[in-house]
């Protein structure tokens, strides 16, 4: 009896092991937009809700520019400037309980993304930046800025 008891204990642990684990799914997409732009003429530029362009000349080269995506969208957005592809980086953004955006800290929430993309060397023009999300309702979201 003791060896039987033995044999079904490991048998549950085994299983208990390797049982897939369960987790809520990931928001869809709910905002994406332009929050920053950020260049040596200029400095940090704060962009408001629905500003169609820059209110600093920008122009020339090392124009950053930031992106906050709210919700999981796909690995790779779709992304250009005048219709040209761009490339950038993505971090995980978090909230905490006071509901400001931060960077994310062990054991804190993920609730999006924030991308950073380098103009490399472009100067001035349309942005543009849209997402589908990676689940149900699988939307696409997207945002636009001129950049001056």
């Amino acid at each position: 009896m003791r060896n039987g008891g033995i044999r079904i204990f490991g048998w549950i642990a085994a299983l208990l092991l390797t049982a897939p684990a369960f987790a809520a799914s990931a928001p869809p997409l709910t905002e994406v937009k332009v929050i920053k732009v950020q260049s040596p003429s200029c400095g940090l530029e704060d962009i408001a809700d629905n500003q169609p362009q820059t209110q600093c000349n920008h122009s020339g080269p090392n124009i950053k520019v930031y992106v906050l995506e709210v919700g999981y969208g796909q690995n790779q957005p779709h992304v250009t400037l005048d219709g040209f592809e761009v490339n950038g980086t993505r971090g995980p953004v978090c909230a905490f309980d006071n509901g400001n955006l931060t960077e994310c800290t062990p054991g804190s929430k993920t609730v999006g993304s924030l991308y950073t993309f380098d103009l490399a060397g472009k100067q001035q023009g349309t942005f543009n930046f849209s997402n589908t999300s990676i689940n149900a309702p699988r939307n696409t979201l997207s945002t636009q800025l001129y950049i001056k």
